[in-house]
């Protein structure tokens, strides 16, 4: 179980929700301009407005410090009222529920095979998906937009932004990305989660250390890695299409075969750095935030229980 040993009473489902959606706030915060530097990387090559074509990002550092020194420091926060809003939606449901869909799907087995643990994965990370996509696309676009002189911002607010969205693209533009990222969240929850279990097993098995926070740390770094190899290029393309203007690619797949024609290969992995230290950071902060959060609710419960 994520975040518990064996012998622990396990949670309620309403717990686990909770802890997951504001461990993942927590997250958020900690690592948010790192996902900022990771979409304005991933999105740079495409066509630009005439302010903005003297500005080039290089590497995670540089991009944070570019956009400091162009748009201000809040610029690296461009988004984050929709990113809290994703978090609470999204990760309640895809960290949350991971639990009880995997043991639907193994009938309470104590040792579920990787197998199945992927298909857990990959079913509540399409759940989240599905429920908290205007979230994500009103995130990227904020993200995506630069504060210059001489370029229209397309929002200037969040809700206005929801607004907007709706009236001139329709629910289709609040949708907009769906596919690609049911798929990338798929990849990313149940490499996340699968990995964070099978690594922390491993260590705890082998003796190489005891179930806290040093523990945790290497299980969620490590499941950071991974997820962000294999979730890399369709991140890159999730982000792309959602960002785009109607019109610019007639799908997410004519969006993939636009940018390996016109950029190659390499493209996918624009923003792999800034991606890396995203998510092996974020995994860190939210598995130990989600850990503390959820232990502590446990025992508010247990003494409330115990007064009534």
């Amino acid at each position: 179980m994520v975040g518990f040993k064996p012998s622990d009473v396990p949670p309620p489902l309403g717990v686990k929700m909770a802890s997951a959606g504001a461990a993942a706030c927590i997250a958020d915060l900690v690592t948010f301009p790192l996902d900022t530097a990771k979409v304005r990387l991933q999105i740079q090559g495409e066509k630009k407005v005439d302010a903005a074509k003297n500005i080039r990002y290089r590497g995670v550092f540089g991009t944070i410090s570019t956009m400091i020194r162009t748009e201000g420091p809040r610029s690296l926060y461009n988004g984050l009222v929709a990113g809290l809003q994703r978090q609470l939606c999204f990760a309640s449901i895809r960290i949350g529920l991971y639990d009880n869909v995997r043991d639907f799907y193994t009938g309470g087995n104590e040792n579920p095979g990787v197998l199945l643990r992927i298909l857990a994965g990959c079913t509540t990370g399409a759940m989240a998906v599905s429920f908290a996509q205007p979230t994500d696309v009103v995130k990227v676009r904020f993200q995506a937009q630069m504060n210059l002189d001489g370029v229209a911002r397309r929002y200037t607010g969040t809700m206005q932004a929801y607004r907007h969205i709706f009236q001139n693209e329709g629910l289709r533009g609040l949708w907009k990305g769906t596919l690609p990222n049911i798929t990338r969240n798929a990849l990313v929850n149940c490499t996340e989660l699968v990995t964070y279990d099978l690594i922390k097993e491993a260590i705890l098995r082998h003796k190489l250390m005891s179930d806290n926070l040093p523990c945790h740390f290497v299980s969620a770094f490590g499941a950071g890695f991974v997820t962000t190899v294999i979730a890399s290029p369709v991140d890159v393309v999730k982000t792309r299409y959602m960002n785009s203007p109607p019109g610019q690619y007639k799908s997410a797949i004519n969006c993939a075969w636009t940018m390996m024609t016109k950029e190659g290969p390499t493209a996918f992995y624009k923003g792999f750095v800034p991606s890396f230290l995203r998510l092996g950071s974020w995994n860190v902060v939210m598995f130990v935030s989600f850990e503390q959060i959820k232990r502590a609710m446990m025992v508010t419960k247990k003494r409330f229980d115990d007064n009534n």
